[in-house]
């Protein structure tokens, strides 16, 4: 009997979800989509500091719009460009192929950087950072289906501090992709994009605002006293810039950093100075002017900087969270001005989310510490030579993952499968390994709930090792101060998810969703495809009346 019922609940599910994907093609749809992703954010942080946020930021979102408490990642790792990726198509590593923010390529000998691309030119810099592109990205984004979906009418700008965070949301067929080079202080693209900068982007940097910025200290936005949701000021998990001797308010720039354009990306002025260059473009592209929906990728890297410098309880942390919020407040508003309000649709989410620092935790009595991967390599490589004899068996261990060298595998004659099962053996010898998971295992079988699904979901085995490592919660590898993230437990994965602005009415849902609902639930409400190997679902409650 309780079988039957399934089946029929199941029945009804699946008719529901078509029938919320069929949409209403003669509605009208949003002028203006913007999405912003933030990167590193935890969703406490909204609860955490929400008596110190202004009204129309944070709040305004939480208490005017479709607010998803129960938000998650559904693979590992959770990185930046993973996040990015997996946000706006749909689905997961295992399919967008965007394992990691680098991973080892076994054809070249060294790691391949996610957003890489040689046959690409910078635009605005002869550096290399403008040799970017979107080219190691398999798959459609939403952004890509909106612009097919309009035979290209729909214009798609992405605009961030860091490349990735710019080029994976705005997709392979964008008009635009912007991101911060922070040796001259300037927004660059590459010529994936354009041949050269549009004049308002030359403008904007001729505006010199990173030299501006570093003019001015880094104090508290309000009395340091009141910030009594944090640590204290001065406390060992929290690492000092560059020139200073403690980690404490002020951060005097003009004394320690005046001509390092680059530690702008490290406070709250890198969000204050995207959101200009947001609005910027907002104005010169003209976008939402027209009958064909545009779409303003914006990702805010700066908190992801001030988390690994000071973690997720420095006072630093939540001062970069209060002035975010106005920085929201004002984009909003201003969008909403030029656009009209209503004809707007925000959301907002993060790319992942960070792990308080071990002391901090273990301090607190907490189970949490650093772990180190490059003594686990040694004795690994020491076990090879000793079982298999001389040879390079390990090519590297990155994003805990082995790699193996297939040749030498094949030239000795080897067993493969017998090798990783063994190395899997030996490495959950070691304290704070709770699992490993073998190429074979994660390409054939099916692990449909946990950790090892996670792990499936990010395994796309062109591009990943050849045996899994699995660390036990609140395991880092990283430093004594500051902070990470990677990992599939719930302080990585549960991120905030708020739709604000066109047709969203003010709900709390606290049903679980995977990240990689949004891109299809954005689809259904343009009435477009959704990417070609989206994996999500439609956010069924968002299109309930």
């Amino acid at each position: 009997m309780k079988t039957t019922i399934r089946i029929f609940q199941t029945c009804i599910f699946i008719l529901a979800s078509f029938a919320a994907m069929a949409g209403n093609p003669n509605e009208p749809k949003p002028k203006l989509i913007v999405g912003i992703v933030i990167d590193q954010m935890r969703y406490d942080y909204i609860t955490r500091y929400w008596n110190k946020f202004g009204e129309n930021g944070f709040k305004k979102l939480v208490n005017q719009g479709y607010n998803c408490t129960n938000t998650h990642y559904n693979y590992v790792p959770t990185y930046t460009g993973p996040g990015h990726a997996s946000i706006y198509t749909g689905t997961t590593p295992a399919a967008h192929g965007i394992i990691s923010n680098d991973w080892f390529n076994r054809a070249t000998g060294r790691n391949i950087y996610v957003t890489e691309d040689a046959n690409s030119n910078g635009v605005g810099t002869t550096s290399g950072a403008g040799k970017m592109s979107p080219s190691l990205l398999l798959t459609t984004t939403v952004t890509d289906e909106l612009r097919t979906a309009s035979n290209f009418r729909s214009k798609v700008i992405g605009i961030a501090l860091k490349d990735r965070g710019a080029i994976l949301p705005a997709g392979h067929s964008a008009n635009a992709a912007y991101w911060y080079e922070g040796t001259s202080g300037n927004w660059i693209s590459s010529s994936w994009y354009m041949n050269e900068l549009p004049s308002w982007v030359s403008d904007f940097n001729n505006k010199k605002l990173p030299a501006k910025y570093l003019q001015k200290a880094w104090t508290t936005l309000q009395p340091i006293e009141t910030y009594v949701e944090s640590t204290a000021d001065n406390v060992p998990y929290e690492e000092s810039f560059p020139g200073e001797s403690a980690p404490v308010f002020p951060h005097d720039f003009p004394k320690s950093n005046p001509n390092n354009f680059d530690i702008i990306k490290r406070c709250p002025y890198g969000n204050e100075i995207t959101k200009e260059f947001a609005l910027a473009a907002l104005k010169a592209e003209n976008l939402g002017k027209d009958e064909f929906t545009d779409f303003l990728a914006i990702s805010f890297s700066s908190p992801d900087y001030v988390g690994h410098q000071f973690g997720t309880h420095a006072i630093e942390t939540q001062d970069t969270y209060l002035r975010l919020d106005l920085d929201l407040a004002e984009l909003i508003a201003k969008t909403e001005e030029q656009i009209g309000k209503g004809n707007v649709l925000f959301f907002l989410t993060a790319d992942h989310a960070a792990i308080p620092n071990p002391k901090f935790l273990s301090d607190h009595k907490i189970p949490a510490g650093l772990f180190n991967i490059s003594a686990v390599s040694d004795s690994l490589n020491k076990f090879m030579l000793a079982v298999y004899g001389p040879g390079k068996w390990v090519l590297a261990v990155d994003n805990d993952q082995v790699y193996l060298d297939h040749t030498l595998i094949e030239t000795q004659k080897m067993n493969y499968n017998e090798m990783c099962d063994r190395i899997a053996r030996f490495l959950i010898r070691f304290k704070g390994v709770s699992g490993a998971l073998t190429a074979k295992e994660l390409a054939t079988m099916e692990y449909t709930y946990g950790i090892r699904s996670f792990v499936q979901k990010g395994f796309y085995q062109k591009r990943s090792g050849d045996v899994a490592i699995i660390l036990e919660p609140g395991l880092i590898e990283y430093k004594l101060t500051g902070t990470t993230h990677g990992s599939p437990y719930t302080y990585d994965t549960h991120v905030p998810l708020l739709f604000y602005g066109w047709n969203i009415k003010n709900k709390t849902d606290h049903t679980h969703i995977n990240i990689t609902d949004i891109a299809p639930t954005i689809s259904n409400m343009l009435g477009i495809q959704p990417p070609n190997a989206a994996t999500g679902y439609v956010i069924q409650g968002i299109f309930e009346k």
